[in-house]
């Protein structure tokens, strides 16, 4: 895909995300004061996806999926949901959640490196440069975090392996097309992740039967319908749209939004190393997303054209 043709939609799309799945993170240490990972995870993906199958039906689509895609999407399902939901729920809890943020949003680094690595994809230079912009905010991002990543290096090590997890889920649902909707393999996807989900609530959750305060349950409700119904079903519709490394790139702005979120939030670091984070981010985006010039865009018709006449 060139990058004239970057769909408006797709554009749109990644500043829904941006703002649900970037104000999201500091909300998670909240989500879990009261009530363990497992029970939150096992109660709100459950309730995200039958949310989104509902509106898919309402929306009268389908709910079939063509039986030889299954593999692929419980492999993808895996893969992502599974390890993105505990991993990065669990490093949220043990880091501060902007460098969780940054830890799973490696993503579109992990997903570049194994599509270029073991499945030969060839890279562009203006994706190279994209890359490598981003791998330098993240690393600057990283920086304030290294007295966090010591005192909690499993916080550190379940941040990256969200990343790395989400990076092949992605892969693996884009290399199989699923010819369904967006919102109808959301839905069926979270439903997929619950089931795990469930066994290890009743093995690691909280033991025993209570009712939590009305402030947790709202914000686990909250967690569900909005940054998982509507920021997964957005995530998913944005690669349909684009290729995966891409995709990837395009959301680097959501720990940069998690970060002064955190900031406003959890009074969180916000400095000068940040800000610089935010630029090489801005710039990673505008090389994916941005379109060259008309001037060169008409400079680079008039060359082929010129070359067409004396070949």
């Amino acid at each position: 895909m060139s990058h004239q043709e970057f769909p408006r939609r797709a554009f749109l799309l990644l500043v829904l995300l941006t703002i649900v799945w970037g104000t999201n993170w500091p909300i998670f240490k909240l989500a879990v004061v009261e009530i363990s990972v497992w029970t939150f995870r096992a109660i709100s993906v459950p309730i995200a996806g039958l949310s989104i199958l509902c509106y898919a039906r309402m929306r009268g689509y389908s709910l079939r999926i063509p039986r030889q895609y299954w593999p692929a999407i419980v492999t993808a399902t895996l893969c992502y949901l599974v390890v993105w939901n505990i991993a990065s729920t669990y490093a949220a809890v043990m880091i501060p959640s902007g460098q969780a943020a940054v830890l799973g949003f490696t993503m579109p680094l992990w997903s570049a490196a194994i599509s270029w690595l073991i499945l030969g994809e060839r890279m562009s230079l203006r994706i190279g440069i994209a890359l490598a912009l981003g791998a330098a905010a993240v690393l600057l991002l990283m920086v304030p975090g290294l007295s966090a990543y010591a005192q909690a290096p499993a916080g550190f090590a379940l941040g990256l392996l969200a990343g790395l997890g989400w990076a092949v889920g992605t892969l693996i649902i884009k290399r199989a097309e699923v010819p369904v909707p967006a919102a109808v393999l959301t839905g069926w996807q979270l439903l997929l992740t619950s089931l795990p989900v469930l066994v290890g609530a009743a093995v690691l959750g909280d033991g025993q039967w209570f009712m939590p305060t009305w402030q947790t349950i709202l914000i686990v409700l909250y967690i569900a319908l909005i940054p998982m119904s509507i920021g997964n079903v957005t995530w998913f519709s944005i690669v349909g749209l684009l290729p995966a490394n891409v995709a990837g790139l395009s959301a680097i702005m959501v720990p940069v939004v998690a970060m002064i979120t955190g900031n406003l939030m959890m009074s969180e670091p916000l400095g000068p190393l940040q800000l610089a984070a935010m630029a090489c981010s801005v710039g990673a985006l505008s090389l994916v997303v941005l379109k060259p010039s008309a001037r060169a865009s008409v400079s680079g018709r008039a060359l082929r054209s010129d070359d067409s006449k004396t070949s």
